[in-house]
């Protein structure tokens, strides 16, 4: 018998000064099985990131053809293709065939060297861009995993705070490679 999905629901406040986008969001969450408390919350940091009325959660990792996040046009086009970890480089190269761009949030302690390794093969994909969020920060955002969750994301000059009622945690979100390059 194979396991479910956990369900999570999250009250999301975003108020990003730095694309000028403020807005309230019910978000449901369906963690998989062998996902971790810090990939479901990286995927929540990466919505509050990229927060826009038509971008929805995938089906992750039960479905190898779709992404962590999408945000469609109304005809169905995919706008912006959003992948969280340390995605494989041919996935992401096909992901920029079919979206008009591309984000990947790597993370965690192992996400330089997966980032050293990939970063020659990435770099025809002129429509990617790639963010690094430190380890320490992943961490501290998984902690805030709770079944119910109200969450406050804040965007200043670049700066992110990410936080519950309870806690607030600063994350420098670094790019790695970014798509309006030469």
């Amino acid at each position: 018998m194979a396991l479910k999905a956990t369900i999570f629901k999250a009250g999301l406040q975003v108020s990003d000064i730095d694309r000028n986008y403020y807005g309230q969001h019910a978000l449901t969450l369906a963690r998989h099985p062998s996902e971790t408390d810090e990939r479901m919350m990286m995927r929540v940091l990466a919505f509050a990131l990229n927060a826009h009325e038509h971008l929805e959660f995938g089906k992750g990792l039960s479905a190898a053809d779709e992404p962590d996040l999408w945000q469609r046009d109304l005809t169905g086009r995919i706008v912006h293709w959003i992948d969280i970890g340390q995605p494989e480089d041919r996935r992401l190269v096909r992901a920029s065939g079919r979206a008009e761009q591309v984000t990947v949030y790597a993370y965690g302690n192992k996400a330089e060297l997966w980032w050293k390794a990939n970063a020659d093969r990435l770099k025809r994909a002129k429509n990617l861009r790639v963010w690094r969020v430190p380890g320490d920060a992943s961490a501290a955002v998984g902690k805030f995993a709770e079944r119910a969750m109200q969450l406050q994301c804040m965007v200043q000059e670049g700066q992110v705070w990410f936080g519950s009622t309870a806690h607030t945690v600063q994350i420098e979100v670094r790019a790695l490679q970014s798509a309006d390059r030469a």
